[in-house]
């Protein structure tokens, strides 16, 4: 089997080491750049499986560089996890904005970047299995969303979800962090005209969570918000 090749770009040489000797332990094999010209120069010549990406890089910044992929025909379908400095909430948003697929904050956890690495690599493999390369899938930890197609993996098994089970985790994921009333996702899923209670509510997250196979005491994905409703836990 073909090892994955991830392409590390950071001028920060002590973090290139640190990501690149964490991937390799996992069977990666590590391209590494120090800055943005030699970054599109690798990618031209190797074509990398993945990219993370700093953004603040000498000549050419990671932003320049995430739009310059993403713009190319070519190279677009390359996923690309940019590292951004903690609280540095505009250059997030302008890093998705350009295409980028996910962010992480710096400093962060060698073991949170590999796992966001293999999750990003499996979407990427579900999606040209699914033939749904040219999809978007949104990617939470294990969790991989494909809305165009209603579909819903964790890690690589496809899970059996109702449509309000779907809908409920899709509102959830998609805005992580925010939290939901239990009456806000009855409205929302079952509608304005629906006259059920809240305990409706209640008893498709705990489907939910089976399926994903989440604690309720020490959630990884659906938190309960006491008094109040439910969360997806951001990234």
């Amino acid at each position: 089997m073909t090892k994955a090749r991830i392409l590390v770009v950071d001028d920060e040489t002590y973090i290139v080491e640190l990501v690149k000797f964490n991937l390799e332990k996992e069977g990666f094999k590590v391209l590494v750049a120090y800055d943005g010209h030699t970054a599109i120069e690798i990618v031209q010549e190797e074509y990398p499986d993945l990219i993370i990406l700093d953004i603040m890089l000498p000549y050419m910044d990671g932003l320049e560089v995430c739009r310059t992929l993403k713009q190319s025909k070519e190279f677009q379908k390359i996923p690309i996890i940019m590292l951004t400095a903690k609280g540095d909430e505009f250059d997030t948003v302008l890093g998705l904005e350009m295409g980028a697929d996910d962010y992480i904050k710096k400093p962060f956890s060698p073991r949170e970047l590999v796992a966001r690495t293999k999750a990003r690599l499996r979407a990427l493999k579900i999606l040209e299995a699914e033939q749904s390369a040219d999809k978007k899938a949104f990617v939470f930890r294990d969790v991989i969303l494909v809305p165009e197609k209603y579909e819903v993996f964790l890690g690589e098994e496809k899970l059996d979800l109702t449509p309000k089970e779907y809908e409920l985790l899709r509102i959830l994921a998609l805005n992580q962090g925010k939290v939901f009333t239990r009456e806000s996702l009855l409205e929302k899923v079952w509608g304005y005209e629906y006259s059920g209670d809240t305990r409706t509510v209640d008893v498709h997250i705990r489907h939910l969570r089976q399926k994903l196979k989440d604690d309720s005491i020490n959630p990884i994905y659906l938190e309960t918000v006491r008094g109040v409703g439910y969360r997806f836990i951001e990234n």
